[in-house]
């Protein structure tokens, strides 16, 4: 994994580091749970902020529960 010299992350990378996938970090970015910028048109993640993510028991599980429960609300209208 490769990080520029500011300590920041791609997309992929983050979502690699967090084991989940681009997409779903994609919506933790989206509400705000970790921050990034844009940077030359790409986003980028600090580590910083995904390491403490990781460190988080509960933030990315947290997550995917609400994730699910948002998919099981919509494939039950």
């Amino acid at each position: 994994m490769v990080a520029d010299v500011r300590g920041e992350l791609s997309v992929q990378q983050a979502a690699d580091v967090l084991n989940v996938s681009s997409e779903f970090l994609v919506k933790l970015l989206e509400d705000g749970v970790i921050s990034a910028r844009v940077a030359g048109g790409e986003v980028r993640v600090a580590r910083a902020d995904v390491e403490e993510s990781r460190r988080r028991d509960d933030v990315v599980p947290r997550a995917a529960a609400d994730e699910l429960g948002r998919l099981g609300q919509e494939l039950d209208t």
